[in-house]
């Protein structure tokens, strides 16, 4: 999230890994990384869509990859240059920098991902920080037991959301306390009025455990992805409500394969929130698919975070991996896209055509004179 590491590898000479958390698609991975994005396909991060894309969807898409692009090499350019020429003692860009990295650790899977091309120094470790659960607390185990058969629900919007204002706690409190389920709810806020007796406030909750119970029936996320993937590990099906950054474009991942229905955080009103949670709970469907997302993420040859520890070990050993590292890093743009083949082919025929039109103009030429002189002859 923040660059300087990259700048310390280069002033010693070290070979350095890059560990991102956000999704394919945003300039970073395309331009930093040159990872292909076509854009017929691959839809640009916060964009919102999906991997089938209409005419009009492709054409915001291409719009959108342009105008990202360029924002990012302004930025890159102007806020980096001169601090990195001041450390390196030579001038250089966010992007190059960063494009000598010899192994990208992408934190998502196939079971979130969109299918789109990789480069052999881009490793999937999405899921690394999930394991086992463990056995709750005493009285935490004893509130979830006495949840029957209905189950429970677990809600948590982040870290980075400590509280709310007391008109949403509210709305969100009243739906809570009209479901069956109790609900365990990460939230340090003042208490709200309309807080129901099946809901506890927990200043924290051990997530991955509770998500890993079996009397866990949904969870309500704000769809970051550490929480995202440890649902998709023990397969709890999903209500996203996003708030901001990666979050939107996380939770419509879900939604897509079926495993999430998402609300309107600014906009929901109390009925919202409980036929969300409704229907979450009681359509098997969105069981059934996270269910399937999740042994797709557990189908794999090595576990996400034994492959990141091979792959940072793999540098270790070779003091690198630029190898797999591709050759686009060292083209101009247009050596890139080849419009510089593209001109020379297109001058090629430009000049075939121009000569074969004035082969074509010569000879017509040659038979009217020809014809106009057989003309004056017969006279």
């Amino acid at each position: 999230m923040y660059m300087f590491g990259e700048l310390l590898a280069q002033k010693l000479n070290l070979p350095f890994i890059i560990s991102l958390q956000f999704s394919f698609g945003s300039a970073m991975e395309r331009l930093c990384g040159q990872l292909p994005a076509p854009p017929s396909y691959v839809p640009g991060a916060t964009l919102g869509y999906k991997d089938e894309m209409d005419f009009l969807q492709r054409l915001k898409n291409v719009l959108f990859n342009i105008l990202q692009d360029i924002l990012f090499l302004l930025v890159a350019k102007t806020k980096w240059d001169h601090l990195y020429t001041e450390l390196l003692g030579k001038p250089t860009t966010l992007c190059d920098t960063l494009g000598k990295a010899d192994i990208w650790l992408i934190r998502t899977y196939w079971d979130f991902e969109y299918p789109r091309p990789l480069l052999p120094n881009f490793k999937f470790v999405g899921g690394l920080h999930c394991k086992p659960a463990k056995p709750l607390p005493k009285e935490m185990e004893a509130f979830v037991q006495s949840s029957g058969d209905d189950g429970i629900v677990v809600f948590s919007l982040g870290s980075m959301v400590k509280n709310l204002t007391k008109d949403r706690a509210n709305t969100i409190a009243s739906a809570l306390g009209q479901i069956p389920q109790k609900v365990l709810w990460r939230y340090s806020g003042e208490k709200p009025d309309t807080l129901a007796p099946n809901t506890r406030l927990y200043d924290w909750i051990p997530q991955n455990d509770l998500l890993g119970h079996p009397k866990t029936k949904a969870f309500i996320t704000h769809g970051g992805t550490n929480g995202l993937y440890e649902a998709i590990y023990h397969g709890v099906p999903m209500v996203g409500v996003p708030l901001f950054a990666d979050q939107p474009d996380n939770l419509l991942h879900m939604k897509t394969k079926g495993a999430a229905v998402i609300v309107d955080f600014n906009k929901m009103e109390t009925k919202d929130l409980k036929e969300a949670l409704t229907e979450v709970i009681t359509n098997p469907s969105y069981k059934e698919s996270i269910m399937r997302l999740s042994r797709i993420h557990h189908d794999q040859p090595m576990k996400p975070l034994d492959q990141a520890v091979f792959w940072i070990e793999f540098v270790m050993r070779n003091k690198g991996a630029k190898h797999l590292r591709v050759e686009a890093h060292n083209l101009t743009w247009y050596q890139y896209h080849c419009l510089d083949v593209a001109a020379f082919l297109l001058s090629v025929v430009a000049l075939v055509v121009f000569i074969f039109v004035k082969t074509c103009k010569w000879l017509f030429c040659k038979c009217c004179r020809r014809s106009s002189s057989s003309k004056s002859k017969r006279e």
